[in-house]
């Protein structure tokens, strides 16, 4: 039973991943070149998250104070 969910989720991802090879247009590239576009965009995404992540409570606080919701 295990190994048909893990086959199932297997055959999931493989759909997702093809469609974000068509909705990319990433299907048209080499795979040396979509390994680039991959990596990129991943560091790009982390990148992102982490600045999120570090600055985002600075932020909000600085808004709290300033509409006098927190002293």
């Amino acid at each position: 039973m295990a190994g048909m969910a893990l086959t199932r989720a297997w055959k999931q991802m493989s759909w997702f991943y093809y469609q974000y090879l068509l909705v990319t247009a990433l299907y048209m590239l080499e795979p040396w070149e979509r390994t680039v576009f991959n990596s990129m965009l991943v560091s790009v995404v982390g990148m992102a998250l982490y600045t999120g992540y570090v600055f985002m409570p600075q932020h909000i606080m600085a808004i709290l104070h300033y509409f006098e919701i927190v002293q």
